[in-house]
């Protein structure tokens, strides 16, 4: 019979590991580290007690496949922008969609690294502005700025009319 705490790591798995593999994977470029990162996670996961996570285990989990991640690219001696990916979301019924959400992630990997990561964490996994915050080590405040800057940059990048090469 499996313990309250094997319960809440195996639903913690089945809640974030999927989320913070997409995370991962694009902070680090490479799916093998990024199942790497996410299983340390997990394992790190395993060392806590849950009533000290209570209300924030999202925010503890990004933070750590964060700084995780962040750790693997010092290692390696260089920072990977979030350029050269597919969509999170693959719609096979709409080839225009998919042209689109491209165009979309392209012009997000033209953001600065910061602005880039808080819409991804936003707008693919749907964090609240507290939890991004808590996860970049960033203010609230600075987290709606970063926000309204990248989306103005892309609203005015997406516009009719405006060329899209």
């Amino acid at each position: 019979m499996a313990t309250s705490r094997e319960i809440w790591v195996q639903g913690a798995l089945g809640r974030y590991e999927a989320p913070l593999m997409r995370y991962a994977a694009r902070l680090l470029d490479d799916t093998e580290l990024a199942r790497d990162v996410v299983q340390d996670c997990f394992v790190r996961l395993c060392e806590q007690r849950p009533e000290t996570l209570d209300g924030h285990l999202g925010e503890w989990l990004y933070t750590v496949c964060r700084r995780r991640a962040i750790d693997h690219l010092r290692r390696k001696g260089r920072m990977h922008r979030l350029d050269d990916v597919e969509p999170a979301v693959r719609m096979e019924d709409a080839l225009e969609r998919r042209e689109e959400e491209q165009t979309l992630m392209d012009r997000v990997s033209r953001l600065p690294k910061l602005q880039q990561e808080v819409v991804l964490l936003k707008f693919q996994e749907g964090l609240s502005y507290k939890q991004i915050s808590a996860i970049t080590m960033t203010s609230v405040g600075n987290v709606g700025y970063l926000l309204h800057h990248a989306l103005r940059t892309l609203r005015s990048e997406l516009a009719p009319g405006r060329s899209q090469s």
